[in-house]
């Protein structure tokens, strides 16, 4: 079992100086919008991931007029304390330290705290491009396999090299183009493992999307979703080669699993061309879960769960037979906000769990 019991906040955010303990395994989160809800939430991510999940930058995470921030976590982790800190200092130098001992790789944090968001911005996973659903399949598997992660960066880096060398070509700064057969070389290993285990991961999450699709939409509304690479039709060598001269006129690597995507179709069409709103919730939840419950599978405890401002986003059936799913004995921590503290004990105590509120 993994859950948080405390969590302290310095300068960040709408947070000046701020501390909150849970002594429950749900947690209310209720306050007029503007007072910092999603934030708190967007906290105890951070413990999780060494990020925001809302900003690329650090320097947005600031509180107004500061330069830095401080955010301190104690979990209780299969019955052990365990102290997680993460810290922007005034010179932009971020460091995270676990029971005092820092990092000297924050990817080595990965994984060691898992948890799942859920917020309204989420929908994008489902009505926008291919970015997104690659952004959800690599947070996941981040959190499984730190192997993945590593490759991850290293294919991310190598990407980057080969498109500034592609614009340099274009613009004539340099005409050696054998570098370019030196990036493809290198990239071949990150990206065929990338590859490889998305192949895998795909195999045992998108049949438990549909499953839980079905449970929370209440039918199946034939449902098809399907894993898109070019690296199913051949080698990622052969690709880049065939590729090449088309990279070398636009100045962008073309192909390549960066543009591998989750394919969604409803009754055989586009499911965001013709999916209702209530059938585009039920899909991005169901995502939502299915990450949840592997993640649970694979690490041996459930993750913790944070579900940012959802009532306005599910009817009350929906809403209940995720929250059942979510709150059923034996899962782990759930942080839930809403601007309404009745609207969230209402819906608690017709599961008849224990839980706890915070007022903000």
């Amino acid at each position: 079992m993994l859950s948080l019991k405390h969590i302290s906040l310095v300068q960040y955010k709408n947070y000046l100086k701020e501390s909150f303990s849970f002594d429950k395994q749900i947690i209310g989160i209720y306050g007029n919008n503007g007072v910092g809800k999603t934030n708190l939430l967007d906290a105890i991510y951070y413990l999780s991931f060494t990020r925001s999940y809302f900003y690329k930058s650090d320097l947005q995470n600031v509180y107004h007029g500061q330069s830095g921030f401080r955010i301190e976590g104690e979990f209780d982790a299969g019955g052990r304390d365990q102290k997680v800190i993460c810290i922007l200092r005034e010179t932009g130098k971020k460091e995270v330290l676990v029971n005092d001992e820092i990092y000297q790789r924050l990817s080595s944090h990965i994984g060691k705290f898992p948890s799942v968001i859920v917020t309204p911005d989420d929908a994008r996973i489902v009505t926008e491009g291919s970015d997104e659903r690659r952004r959800y399949t690599d947070a996941l598997l981040c959190q499984l396999d730190s192997q993945y992660l590593q490759h991850l960066i290293e294919y991310n880096r190598l990407l980057q090299q080969r498109n500034n060398l592609l614009r340099a070509l274009a613009d004539r700064v340099t005409t050696d183009k054998i570098l370019l057969d030196v990036y493809d070389a290198q990239m071949l290993v990150p990206g065929t493992y990338i590859f490889v285990r998305r192949q895998e991961f795909f195999r045992e999450i998108l049949p438990a999307i549909s499953s839980i699709y079905q449970y929370i939409a209440g039918s199946d509304d034939e449902l098809e979703l399907s894993y898109q690479s070019d690296l199913l039709h051949s080698s990622f060598a052969e690709i880049l080669h065939n590729a090449r001269d088309r990279d070398l006129l636009l100045q962008r690597t073309h192909a390549g699993i960066h543009k591998d995507d989750i394919e969604l179709r409803l009754k055989g069409q586009h499911f965001k061309n013709i999916a209702s709103q209530g059938q585009r919730k039920s899909l991005l939840f169901a995502m939502k879960l299915a990450e949840y419950e592997i993640l649970k599978s694979n690490k041996g405890f459930a993750p913790i769960i944070l579900l940012d401002d959802v009532f306005e986003k599910l009817d009350a059936t929906r809403m209940h037979q995720l929250l059942a799913r979510v709150c059923a004995p034996g899962n782990g921590q759930l942080f839930i906000t809403d601007t309404h503290g009745s609207r969230i004990r209402e819906h608690l105590e017709k599961l008849s769990v224990d839980y706890g509120m915070i007022g903000l």
